[in-house]
């Protein structure tokens, strides 16, 4: 009985560390966790201030169709959009030609699972962190003062 208890606790322990790294999505889909410096400036990814969870951005890489649709997570005042012409590998490798609704995102390129900052002036700028990072901002715990990027 302590052996499957054991294996139970390893099994539930590893399914939560791979839902804390992002390593487990929806099949091309990726979540980009932002942070915003509160009663501070940003000097590159430190905040002099305080962090505080920011932005959900969602992706979703349609590879038949060559195109990456986003939107920001529980934010239905933010406007989706979607990106046509991309050159889709899955959904944590793509990259889009730039379009009007490039000012409405932070990215129009993701390698690796990881966003690559945008032209300047055509997409959002952004501050990202991991998912759990983001989560214990969220919930009200201090978790630094330095953003990923």
């Amino acid at each position: 009985m302590r052996i499957w208890l054991a294996v139970v606790a390893i099994l539930g322990l590893a399914v939560a560390m791979a839902w804390a790294s992002d390593a487990i999505t929806l099949q091309g889909e990726r979540t980009v966790y932002t942070v915003d410096c509160v009663q501070g400036q940003w000097q590159g990814a430190i905040c002099s201030g305080v962090l505080a969870a920011g932005k959900r951005y969602r992706f979703r890489a349609l590879r038949a169709h060559n195109e990456v649709m986003f939107w920001t997570v529980g934010a239905s005042d933010e406007p989706s959009g979607k990106f046509s012409g991309c050159r889709v590998v899955d959904g944590r490798n793509w990259i889009c030609p730039p379009s009007g609704d490039a000012a409405l995102t932070i990215t129009l390129q993701m390698e690796r699972g990881a966003p690559v900052p945008g032209v300047s002036g055509k997409t959002r700028p952004y501050h990202a962190v991991t998912k759990w990072r983001w989560w214990l901002l969220r919930w009200g715990i201090p978790t630094g003062s330095s953003a990923d990027n």
